[in-house]
C-alpha cells in the first residue's frame, strides 16, 4: 500500500493527551447551552440520537469514536482531531472549525453547510457526499479522501490544497477553483455550469483537459495509424 503524504496538520493536540472527562460528563455538557468541552480526549466512545447545544470544543481528540445522528450544529471547534471515527447521519452545519484534523475517518454525507472552516484537514477519509454549500473555507488541506458528489455550492474557497482525492460528480456551481491543483484528482464527470467559468484559473493535466472538453461537446480526434 502507497504511504500517504505527509499533509500538515492543524490541531495543536498532545499525542499524549488523556481522557478528563467521562460520557455522562460530555453527554450533560451537549445539552448544556454554550457548554466548554476541554483538554480532554475520547476513545472508543458512541454517541446516537444527541443534540449538542452551542458546544465549545478545545483540545479534544476524538479516537476510534462512532457518532451516529449527532447534532453538532452551531458548535465550534478549535483544536480538535476526529481520528478513525465514524459519522453516520450527522450535522455540523453552521459550526466554526478552527485548526481541526480528520485523519482516516468515514463520514459519508457529513454535512458543513454554512459553516467556517480555517484550518482543517481531511486525510485518507471518507466524505463522498459531503455538503460544504454556502460554507467559507480558508486553508483546507484534503489528501487521498474520497469527495464524490460532494457539493460545494457558492462555497467560499481559499487556500485549497487537493492530493490525490476523489472528486468524481463532485458539485462546484458559483465556486470558484482558480489558483487550485487538481492535477492529481479524480474530476470525472464534475459539476460546474456549462460554460466551466468556476475552473478558470484552475491547474490541471493533458488528460483532463481532453475530459472537460468533453463537457462542452468538444470532440479530440484520436491519430489513426495505418
Amino acid at each position: 500500500m502507497a504511504r500517504l503524504r505527509q499533509v500538515r496538520r492543524f490541531a495543536q493536540v498532545r499525542d499524549d493527551l488523556g481522557c478528563n472527562l467521562s460520557k455522562d460528563g460530555l453527554l450533560a455538557a451537549l445539552t448544556t447551552p454554550d457548554a466548554h468541552v476541554a483538554n480532554t480526549a475520547f476513545t472508543g466512545l458512541e454517541l446516537a440520537d444527541v443534540a449538542a447545544d452551542g458546544t465549545v470544543f478545545e483540545n479534544v481528540a476524538f479516537r476510534s469514536c462512532t457518532f451516529e445522528r449527532v447534532n453538532l450544529s452551531n458548535c465550534t471547534f478549535t483544536d480538535v482531531l476526529f481520528s478513525g471515527c465514524r459519522f453516520v447521519r450527522c450535522d455540523l452545519g453552521r459550526s466554526w472549525l478552527n485548526r481541526v484534523d480528520f485523519r482516516s475517518c468515514s463520514a459519508p454525507g457529513l454535512s458543513f453547510l454554512k459553516g467556517r472552516l480555517s484550518g482543517v484537514s481531511l486525510v485518507d477519509s471518507q466524505l463522498a457526499y459531503a455538503d460544504l454549500s454556502e460554507a467559507s473555507v480558508d486553508q483546507l488541506a484534503a489528501s487521498e479522501t474520497k469527495l464524490s458528489e460532494a457539493s460545494f455550492h457558492v462555497t467560499r474557497l481559499r487556500h485549497l490544497a487537493l492530493d490525490r482525492c476523489d472528486l468524481s460528480r463532485a458539485t462546484f456551481f458559483r465556486t470558484s477553483l482558480s489558483g487550485v491543483d487538481l492535477s492529481t484528482c479524480d474530476i470525472a464527470g464534475l459539476r460546474v455550469s456549462s460554460d466551466l467559468r468556476e475552473l478558470r484559473g484552475a491547474v490541471i493535466d493533458p488528460d483532463q483537459a481532453a475530459e472537460l472538453m468533453g463537457l462542452l461537446g468538444i470532440k479530440i480526434k484520436e491519430d489513426e495509424w495505418r
